[in-house]
């Protein structure tokens, strides 16, 4: 076993971050932000022909991964430090990270999962480049046990061409580890956190009053560009940082992977996502009944349904040319949708009857049928807008400077075998602060 200690632990990610933040003639200081799934050694396995021998019975070797990991960190120094699977039930290995974290300048906050899993979240932010004003966690309290962590900072040091004016620089950072899609029953559960997410980050931002600011997502998303999660995200307004900074399109989904999971299969699961305070999007519910639809099209068409297929399977055994509630309902049944503990919950599943039955009259007609679930496309509603005189008020924003993932070849769309530190690459992101416009919020 000692074979499984070895590999690179390069740095070539460090140079290309360093390089790209020293580059050109821009004099604004640049924002960091470097998400990572470390692969506690609870979940990481030492021997193919024995799948229980994991590596937190060894403590040598765990041990001196997570000071690889550690030692990665610190050189690349990042301003942001998003940690998954952080095995916060050792306390050993808790205090190796919280002494040279904090050592070397780092605020630490962790956070374990719900029911002692043993592993969880930490979330690292450098004095020098933030104040912390609020700290707020989130417990999803689902199967999966899935938690996030919500900081509110404040740019420690001002960026220049605010100076002279009483502009706030601040921004909100979330991490977190969505659930692995182990069957098709738990795609709603994975939408429901993201949802909860952003209800959550909402939320903050309306009791607190806050002006639309920089919203940075960090974690393992346990999805690809393909998902519901992602397309979910993107409804909302939300960039993927990494394929901002290469110009990938959405249907760019082979380009570059992070990760190798327990099947031997590989993907791009790993984001940092960014919303910008002059993006416009849709209200939360109307992308959260989109995204549900989307996937119940989605299980339509797998079983080969066409749409006039689709509609007769809703009409069920209605003589009427129309979808009534309780077909609807069945209908999600048949699909597992609903019916179990993961699924849509009753309150759920009549609101998004009522989000496809808009005149309410208790039916929906073929028209209405491709209209609000077949065919919906943007409804039109943003939580944005101008300020009431029409004037955009100023407000600090980001743009992607670079994206680096290590190792390198991952950003080729291959895994390196001699790849030790996780079973995850690492994902770091440059943001430059810029001067934008920012919309106002509904209330």
């Amino acid at each position: 076993m000692t074979k499984m200690m070895k590999g690179r632990v390069s740095r070539n990610g460090s140079y290309a971050i360093a390089s790209s933040m020293k580059d050109g003639h821009d004099q604004q200081p640049c924002i960091t932000c470097t998400t990572f799934n470390i692969l506690a050694p609870i979940y990481k396995r030492l021997s193919h022909e024995d799948p229980g021998c994991r590596e937190s019975d060894h403590r040598a070797y765990w041990l001196a991964r997570n000071h690889m990991i550690l030692d990665c960190l610190l050189a690349e120094r990042s301003s942001i430090i998003c940690l998954q699977e952080f095995w916060v039930g050792n306390e050993e290995l808790v205090n190796i990270y919280e002494k040279r974290l904090g050592d070397a300048g780092y605020i630490n906050f962790k956070l374990g999962r719900t029911n002692n899993r043993g592993d969880g979240l930490l979330t690292a932010v450098h004095k020098d480049y933030f104040r912390v004003i609020n700290y707020q966690e989130v417990h999803f309290n689902d199967c999966g046990d899935r938690v996030a962590q919500l900081l509110h900072v404040e740019l420690a040091s001002p960026v220049s061409q605010f100076r002279n004016n009483d502009i706030r620089q601040e921004m909100l950072i979330v991490n977190t580890h969505l659930l692995f899609p182990h069957d098709s029953s738990l795609c709603t559960v994975r939408l429901r956190q993201v949802y909860k997410i952003l209800q959550y980050v909402e939320s903050y931002q309306k009791k607190n009053k806050l002006n639309p600011m920089p919203i940075i997502l960090c974690g393992d998303w346990n999805g690809s560009k393909r998902g519901h999660v992602y397309k979910f995200l993107r409804s909302q307004g939300f960039v993927s940082s990494y394929d901002t900074a290469h110009h990938y399109t959405d249907a760019d989904a082979h380009k570059w992977v992070s990760h190798r999971n327990h099947r031997g299969n590989i993907c791009g699961v790993d984001f940092i996502w960014l919303l910008n305070p002059n993006s416009y999007r849709k209200l939360l519910k109307t992308s959260w009944s989109e995204a549900v639809f989307g996937m119940f099209k989605y299980l339509l068409r797998r079983a080969s349904l066409t749409e006039s297929d689709a509609f007769a399977f809703l009409k069920a055994d209605n003589p009427g040319d129309y979808i009534t509630y309780s077909g609807f309902c069945e209908a999600l049944r048949q699909l597992n949708m609903t019916g179990h503990c993961n699924g849509l919950s009753h309150e759920e599943t009549k609101d998004l009857w009522v989000q496809a039955d808009i005149d309410g009259n208790g039916i929906l007609d073929y028209e209405g049928f491709q209209q609000r679930i077949w065919n919906l496309t943007d409804g039109g509603n943003e939580i944005w807008d101008v300020g009431s005189n029409g004037i955009q008020e100023q407000a600090i924003g980001f743009s992607v400077k670079n994206a680096v993932l290590f190792p390198p070849e991952v950003e080729k769309g291959t895994w390196p075998e001699d790849y030790c530190l996780s079973d995850h690459a690492r994902l770091t992101v440059v943001f430059s602060p810029i001067r934008m416009p920012c919309s106002q919020m509904i209330t």
